[in-house]
């Protein structure tokens, strides 16, 4: 790790600055992979258990936040800071482990050949990192501007060989960028039929963030009126502000995270103070009450931090017969629906799993391959899908939201739920949903197909009516008949959601808890629905924020 050991999770004065450390949800899929370590008991002794919600639309008052709280989902949300996690295991190893595994921190790892020995082993340089490099955390961001070689000493590195290589090293990426360049160097030698022989070229897929939002950090306190372990969230009409908040600890102390798009005037550093209370006064007055001056001054000065973009590795996730790479390293997603930590968990888990139940250790690392290359890459293109932004999102979230809900709602055993709710059961495959979701497409185009077909010749025959009333040719009637009909329709049901700047934490706090004479959203299966939907309690669990 080239990072300093982690800090104590019971160490008080660490974890009291409430801002300063990301809060990550963990849910089904975390929550069962650390109980197969055998850490679960450790880790939930640290968290803050989170049972619902509470949200504000943008045209509610102070007071007239929806509450919801979750009874029917199979694990409770547990947050914690990202932190603090890595504390637990630390601890857990040093106690359980001691004398079996060795933790070496400041230490910077370089492949330089993966093939070693006839692949019988990975070499590789490790070099020593300075000591005072700077956790990734909220509150730094932008303070570390040193060039890598000048933070790690690669020229006076350790050779060393080491018979398996697990590389964890986040969005960082620094072993997958090394298979990358391996890969392209070998291809480059071999002849065209060896290459054929030889496979797809393992590559990053590197997206731009045509979505982009920024955040600052706030710690808050809630009211002792307000519940203190719910995730309370909030945002403007207009899309241009979102607001969520997580538990810190059972104390009523928050974090919270203020998103922005990246040129908004008060996501910039050192903005105007005055302005940022303005902008909480006008959205968020619920929440400006509980910032004093000091504090709008401090969120005012900090830099603003940035969400992941979506990147994924194929079509592979190991390198020769001793490399495998996991977690963030091979799947990285934005933190709206609690999948960046839980499925990085869940990599671990089976990569556990293979080695348990092959004979070599190439069995292994090709078997892991296998089982979460595909799922990798779907997870990352159906997040990305729900990020999209303006029209594009319109028919790659909205529209699909919209049709899942209603044809889950009168069918729910044929047709399943939407795909965020998919995304949340731990038994759900990532590609097993998109080829659902495929499936369920076509179903649906042929049930409105089937609608259609029987509404119109029923329509034949009100149009001629209409003609021969209205004088007018049975062509007109029949334009002026569907489009009006089509019109209303559609504007009905999509007018809350076509807002411009809107975000997936919108769409998904509207559908939710839509407003007006006490009626049901048609997406209100959104929110849990019996035992097959595991947690929204928070649009940022498992995420970063």
């Amino acid at each position: 790790e080239r990072l300093p050991p982690p800090p104590s999770p019971t160490d008080e004065s660490v974890w009291s600055d409430i801002a300063r450390f990301y809060l990550i949800g963990l849910g089904e899929r975390g929550q069962a992979a650390l109980r197969e370590f055998g850490v679960w008991d450790d880790v939930v002794a640290c968290c803050t258990s989170v049972p619902g919600r509470m949200d504000w639309a943008p045209d509610a008052g102070p007071d007239e936040g929806v509450e919801n709280i979750f009874t029917d989902r199979p694990v409770m949300t547990q947050v914690l800071p990202r932190d603090k996690l890595v504390g637990v295991l630390h601890q857990h190893i040093l106690k359980n482990y001691r004398g079996k595994i060795d933790m070496e921190y400041t230490k910077e790892v370089t492949p330089i050949d993966f093939d070693n020995e006839g692949s019988s082993s990975v070499k590789i340089g490790v070099s020593d990192c300075a000591t005072d490099f700077l956790r990734d955390t909220p509150s730094n961001v932008g303070m570390q501007n040193l060039a890598e070689e000048e933070l790690c000493d690669v020229d006076g590195m350790e050779v060393v060989t080491t018979k398996l290589l697990v590389a964890a090293d986040g969005t960082q990426r620094t072993i997958a960028n090394e298979m990358e360049k391996a890969d392209k160097e070998k291809r480059d030698s071999m002849s065209f039929f060896d290459k054929l022989r030889y496979g797809p070229s393992f590559y990053v897929k590197r997206y731009d963030d045509d979505n982009q939002r920024v955040y600052k950090t706030i710690p808050i306190k809630v009211p002792s009126k307000w519940r203190n372990d719910l995730n309370y969230s909030a945002r403007s009409k207009d899309g241009r502000v979102l607001f969520d908040s997580l538990p810190a600890d059972a104390n009523g102390n928050q974090c919270a995270a203020l998103l922005l798009k990246r040129d908004d005037e008060v996501a910039q550093e050192n903005t105007d103070p005055k302005k940022l209370r303005e902008v909480f006064d006008e959205v968020l007055p619920q929440f400006s009450a509980l910032l004093d001056d000091d504090m709008i001054e401090n969120v005012a000065k900090k830099p603003p931090s940035f969400l992941p973009s979506f990147r994924y590795v194929a079509p592979r996730l190991n390198q020769g017969d001793r490399t495998v790479i996991l977690g963030d390293a091979i799947h990285t997603v934005k933190p709206y629906f609690g999948l960046g930590a839980n499925s990085a968990l869940q990599d671990v888990q089976i990569l556990k799993q293979s080695i348990e139940s092959t004979n070599t250790m190439k069995e292994a690392t090709h078997l892991f391959s296998q089982q979460r290359a595909a799922e990798s890459k779907a997870l990352v293109e159906i997040s990305r899908e729900l990020d999209r932004p303006g029209l594009l999102g319109v028919f790659t979230f909205i529209v699909p939201l919209i049709v899942d809900s209603i044809f889950n709602k009168l069918a729910p055993k044929i047709f399943s739920p939407n795909t965020i709710a998919m995304l949340q059961k731990r038994e759900n495959t990532f590609r097993g949903i998109r080829r659902r979701k495929r499936f369920e497409r076509v179903g649906q185009i042929a049930t409105l197909g089937t609608f259609f077909t029987a509404l119109t010749m029923g329509a034949k025959q009100l149009i001629r009516t209409l003609s021969r009333v209205t004088g007018k040719r049975n062509t007109t009637v029949a334009m002026s008949f569907v489009g009006g009909i089509a019109a209303i329709a559609v504007a009905k049901k999509a007018a809350v959601f076509l807002v411009p700047g809107m975000a997936p934490a919108d769409v998904l706090t509207k559908a939710s808890t839509g407003k007006g004479e006490g009626k049901e959203s048609p997406l209100r299966t959104i929110q849990p629905y019996n035992s097959e939907n595991e947690d929204l309690s928070s649009d940022f669990v498992g995420g970063g924020i």
